[in-house]
């Protein structure tokens, strides 16, 4: 029962530090994007400013609403769900 509880929180561990990874990385990714946008609509205030900065920061507020940032729950889901599959289909044997 003590392996039990010790893989429960050492897969809630992994898929925590792999979520917030991912979190990190796409969030960073739509962050570029923006900036890259602000340049082309503004090539004569390209570079770090305050402008582009309230640009990306109002930009940003909603992107915790959209599908890509939802999806990144899947990664505790999906491990989650394998490993009871794995383990019931283990014991049903």
């Amino acid at each position: 029962m003590i392996a039990l509880f010790r893989l429960i929180v050492l897969v809630l561990l992994l898929e925590a530090m792999f979520y917030l990874l991912l979190r990190i990385y796409i969030r960073s990714l739509r962050r570029e994007t923006l900036e890259e946008k602000w340049d082309e609509r503004h090539p004569d205030m390209a570079g770090d400013n305050a402008l582009r900065d309230e640009f990306v920061r109002k930009s940003m507020v909603g992107f915790d609403r959209t599908l890509k940032s939802r999806l990144l729950w899947l990664v505790f889901i999906i491990p989650t769900l394998a490993i009871m599959a794995i383990v019931y289909w283990v014991n049903w044997q």
